[in-house]
């Protein structure tokens, strides 16, 4: 039986699930004008998150400080990012790709991979079934999204890349020549600037130039694995599967890709700041606590490394799952490799009051519960952006005077 995988991807994610949001609320359609997510327009601090499609046009660019795109675009509408607001609309988005498809692998916030193998008899035009999930989508939550549709995960992925947005595209064996192979190498999936330069010197300008290569020659120029890789993704070769993943909750995660490298501790110590406070919020409004953290950082070698730790007692304070965050991010670190992925995930959960807590208070402890709830407090009042972490947790870092580490989010994740 031949595979068929669907790759679901939402269309600049954080400014259409803004721009949905105000839509329903009768507000103008952020959309249609020249706007962005993301920093502090009248401080000019921060990076953008996501850009509408009015403000590409003014060159305004992704991972871009605000002071610049201000600088191309003055009128910019600029809206702060509401990582709640995100959450919601992803599981939204997915849990309608879960009434048609089997299996559904949750690849970041605002992508997914569905395996669709087998459903020929229900769905006979893979075409046809795609749209309907697109339409469905759109017309009930109010984004849109881009469906690619291939026989492996890497040709779905790319595919979805096509022409944006609200579109389907198809990228099957017989199409790779004419579809993927003229697109600049640059635009294969996994291939940053400084790869794509190695293979451009190497006169590897196109994906075809690196799919009909020699493979000895790839790999003398990216090495010897990490050749291998870009040499089967260039001719749509992926074995990998689509991973099955339980809607019960066994932890709470959230992972950032960024759009540049972090090279050092202080720009890391902002990024686990922005992803404590999230799952521990999410962790207190559930009325969870935890007991075990992790850490996970990813290289632009692409591989995985984590740690682990075990806390004396189950917490959903912020302040102390950040300083066993930066402790353990510190012994799973080299600083020999840039980063490209940071992530923090909690387990080992119980509901507040399940676990034994300590006969002795902890003033500090008690003190750091009281700050919290105040923070959880005004955010359910006024919003999620209107206070944000920074001095005040205490760590005599810089930890990023009003959340920064925030602004660098751009893929964050949430284990249902």
């Amino acid at each position: 039986m031949e595979k068929l995988i669907f790759h679901v991807d939402v269309n600049s994610a954080y400014l259409s699930w803004e721009a949905a949001r105000r839509v329903k609320n009768g507000e103008p359609d952020l959309r249609l004008i020249p706007s962005a997510i993301g920093g502090d327009r009248e401080k000019r601090t921060g990076v953008i998150l996501a850009k509408s499609i009015p403000a590409k046009k003014y060159g305004v660019k992704t991972g871009e400080p605000v002071a610049m795109a201000l600088r191309k675009c003055p009128q910019l509408e600029l809206a702060r990012p509401d990582f709640r607001l995100y959450e919601k609309n992803s599981k939204a988005f997915m849990d309608v790709c879960r009434k048609y498809a089997p299996v559904v692998e949750k690849y970041s916030i605002d992508e997914c991979f569905l395996d669709m193998t087998g459903t020929g008899i229900l769905y006979p035009d893979p075409i046809a079934i795609a749209r309907t999930i697109k339409d469905e989508i759109r017309d009930t939550l109010g984004f849109t999204v881009n469906v690619g549709i291939g026989r492996t995960k890497i040709c779905a992925k790319m595919a979805s890349d096509f022409e944006k947005p609200d579109k389907i595209h198809t990228l099957f064996p017989e199409e790779i020549p004419q579809k993927l192979w003229p697109l600049p190498v640059g635009d294969l999936f996994t291939v940053g600037a400084a790869t794509a330069q190695k293979l451009q010197k190497a006169y590897l300008s196109t994906i075809g130039d690196l799919a009909k290569a020699d493979l000895a020659l790839v790999q003398a120029v990216v090495g010897k694995k990490w050749g291998i890789q870009l040499h089967e993704y260039a001719n749509g070769i992926d074995n990998s599967p689509v991973h099955t993943q339980s809607e019960e909750a066994k932890g709470y995660s959230n992972s950032v890709t960024l759009e540049t490298d972090v090279t050092d501790y202080d720009r890391a110590n902002q990024i686990l700041l922005a992803l404590a406070d999230s799952v521990c919020s999410r962790m207190r409004s559930d009325g969870i606590k935890a007991q075990c953290v992790a850490v996970t950082i990813r290289g632009n070698d692409f591989k995985n490394r984590s740690h682990q730790r075990k806390l004396q007692e189950p917490t959903d304070i912020t302040a102390e799952v950040y300083a066993l965050c930066k402790e353990l991010f510190r012994e799973v670190w080299d600083r020999r490799t840039p980063l490209r992925l940071l992530g923090v995930s909690l387990t080992d959960l119980g509901h507040d009051g399940y676990f034994q807590q300590s006969l002795f208070p902890d003033q500090k402890r008690q003190k750091n519960e009281k700050l919290d709830a105040a923070v959880d407090s005004i955010r359910q009042r006024f919003g999620n952006t209107t206070i944000q972490l920074g001095g005040a947790m205490k760590t005599g870092e810089s930890v990023g005077r009003k959340h920064k580490a925030q602004m660098a989010l751009r893929n964050g994740q949430k284990e249902d």
